[in-house]
């Protein structure tokens, strides 16, 4: 007999299923992309920002050991099989990272007429319109926690904040209260957004451009 709680871990397995799915699917993607140079389109009058920087010696660090661990398998088993299948795995493990890699040089934060579309890797991007943003600024913060989204209350309502390396560089404050949807389902309500940019004062210039443009108000 199926129990409630039985039938509850199932629902997680399968949307955690779909969710590693939906993640190499988007690496494998990216991957292709980046190798053959097919950027995603943006719209007209957009520009790209990325952030990838700071974490790109940290996974070409991975890249080189994964792929030394493949010869030095070879040469340290002394099963054909064993090193068969383990050549193999390294393989894999070695595209994977050069997709991890991939898959922030290709999916970078976005400024465009419509909106602000900031992004993390391939299966993240919170899109903004410029009629929910109040300001947008560059303003250095460290966080104690590595974790990738990070919430904090403050007196002006709710900080999501997407990190890299424990950093983010830039602000943007809403209009008022939003929900994100994300893979693992829909965020808190927040009212300010803050992500690591490569280049903080040029995607808030152009943000700012963007926003001049459309009326709002500027900070």
């Amino acid at each position: 007999m199926t129990t409630p709680a039985s039938l509850s871990r199932w629902q997680q397995a399968w949307r955690l299923t779909r969710r590693l799915f939906a993640y190499e699917l988007g690496m494998w993607r990216s991957l292709y992309r980046w190798v053959l140079r097919r950027p995603l389109v943006t719209e007209d009058g957009g520009a790209a920002f990325g952030y990838a920087k700071a974490m790109t010696p940290v996974i070409w660090v991975f890249i080189v050991i994964s792929a030394i661990e493949i010869p030095a398998v070879d040469l340290l088993l002394p099963w054909e099989s064993a090193r068969l299948a383990l050549a193999l795995v390294g393989v894999y493990g070695l595209a994977w990272m050069i997709g991890l890699l991939a898959m922030v040089k290709v999916h970078p934060h976005l400024v465009v007429p419509s909106g602000l579309r900031l992004r993390h890797a391939a299966t993240i991007t919170l899109p903004i319109p410029w009629e929910n943003v109040v300001s947008v600024s560059a303003r250095n913060r460290s966080l104690q926690a590595s974790r990738t989204f990070q919430y904090e209350q403050t007196a002006d309502g709710t900080v999501m904040s997407i990190v890299i390396l424990s950093q983010t560089n830039v602000d943007v404050v809403l209009r008022g209260p939003t929900v994100f949807h994300l893979p693992k389902g829909p965020t808190e309500p927040v009212t300010h957004v803050r992500v690591w940019a490569d280049d903080p004062k040029a995607l808030v210039a152009a943000a700012r451009e963007h926003l001049a443009r459309s009326g709002a108000h500027t900070a």
